[in-house]
């Protein structure tokens, strides 16, 4: 066993039914359990932050509904939730997604993958599938960087594209580091890192996502199988200038970070524009310290940039930054850029894409500028997307929607990609 793993099935037996957890039900009945889990009055949506008390009670429904279909639960050294058809083993398929949101996020980002794989295991499991390689849904920890700004913290911890040490020392806004999150939540962040134990055991990995954009619109189709995503990256600008008095101090005066922070914002929008098929957001603004009348003496300002090839998402970050640096200076300012993440293009398995693409009647082919868990896994194993018709387009937001009957389609389309490639 590796070290941090814990098999939540007590001696073996299969549990009893969980209270208030249904042990079959479609994905829709699935996400109307949760659908007030980590609500968010403010905002609006959800927020739904890893370690959080939102977030452990979605892992606690998941735990309560894996069990109830007689899956053996396990949580990696990482903090991924693990549920098994049968024996935990080599070479297996592999599906689910995550529970984390941003701030303020949508219904079906992440939670759509995780009751999909939930009701497709039910459909197997009515007809009497019997597999021959080893099934398991996983719920992947952090997702989304709403908490600590990083995404996909727990897969790239798992397959070791993230240094452990970066990881655990990353701070949320109250300060709290990822690693005192962990322990709190009841894990064992000195057990945090590659996991090649469990990466192994994983042959195939399909996530079934909401889409998050306007291709199945314009195509008219309630299904798509992902080509690749696009790169993209997130850095942190700090502008730092003289905190002082809003009302004493005179407009010459100032040494004011918050300038050239505004003087950032538009420059990313108008290098953005000028780049073909180029997106670059400016999301969060942190001020230091914040209050009404005082000039801030820090602003951080997060850049989340993202570019198809062959453009290069790095050049454009470079131009934005030069624009802040002289925006910086005119103001008597000083600024400094981190990269806190990049993935690059993340191509995913063409055979097995071409082999979905056979098994779902000449689904069509969509490529994503949105980053997913898939995309870490991709460079290690062999890896696919389904995306499920957004009839808004909009997605991070709480206009996030899917309808119900494209939901049972999604359902019913993995639980024959699983029957094929498990069978």
């Amino acid at each position: 066993m590796v070290s941090g793993r814990r098999d939540e099935t007590v001696g073996g037996a299969v549990p009893a039914r969980v209270p208030g957890v249904a042990a079959r039900a479609s994905a829709n009945e699935l996400l109307a359990e949760i659908d007030r889990v980590g609500a968010d009055r403010a905002r609006g949506g959800y927020s739904r932050h890893v370690f959080t008390g939102a977030e452990g009670e979605l892992r606690e429904w998941f735990r309560g509904a894996a069990r109830a279909r007689g899956l053996t639960v396990e949580v990696d050294r990482n903090a991924n939730l693990w549920a098994w058809f049968g024996a935990p083993g080599a070479d297996a398929v592999v599906t689910g997604s995550h529970l984390d949101s941003v701030p303020g996020g949508g219904a079906y980002d992440g939670p759509l993958g995780v009751v999909s794989a939930l009701a497709a295991f039910d459909l197997l499991r009515a007809e009497g599938f019997v597999p021959r390689r080893p099934l398991a849904i996983v719920v992947f920890a952090e997702e989304e960087g709403g908490r600590f700004g990083v995404p996909c913290l727990g897969s790239r911890l798992l397959t070791g594209t993230l240094e452990p040490e970066r990881a655990l020392a990353l701070r949320d806004g109250d300060g709290t580091t990822f690693a005192e999150a962990a322990r709190a939540a009841g894990h064992a962040p000195e057990h945090f890192g590659r996991d090649s134990e469990t990466l192994g055991r994983i042959g195939t990995f399909v996530e079934l996502h909401v889409e998050q954009g306007r291709g199945l619109i314009h195509l008219d189709a309630p299904l798509a199988v992902g080509s690749n995503i696009i790169p993209h990256g997130r850095w942190r600008f700090t502008f730092t200038g003289q905190g002082n008095h809003a009302g004493t101090t005179l407009m010459d005066d100032r040494h004011d970070p918050m300038l050239p922070a505004a003087q950032m914002i538009t420059a990313v929008r108008e290098s953005a524009a000028a780049v073909r098929e180029a997106r670059a957001t400016v999301g969060r603004l942190v001020p230091t310290p914040g209050g009404t009348n005082v000039i801030a003496s820090q602003v951080d300002v997060w850049l989340d940039a993202r570019l198809p090839e062959p453009g290069n998402v790095h050049e454009l970050v470079a131009e934005i930054t030069e624009k802040a640096r002289a925006a910086a200076e005119l103001e008597g300012c000083a600024v400094a850029v981190r990269e806190e993440s990049y993935e690059g293009t993340a191509a995913f398995d063409p055979e097995l894409r071409d082999r979905l693409r056979a098994m779902l009647g000449n689904a069509p082919v969509l490529p994503t500028g949105a980053g997913h868990d898939a995309a870490v896994l991709a460079r290690f194993v062999p890896t696919a997307m389904l995306y499920v018709r957004n009839p808004t387009g909009i997605s991070h937001a709480p206009e996030e929607f899917a309808e119900p009957a494209d939901i049972d389609h999604g359902t019913a389309e993995l639980a024959h990609v699983l029957r094929t490639l498990a069978g």
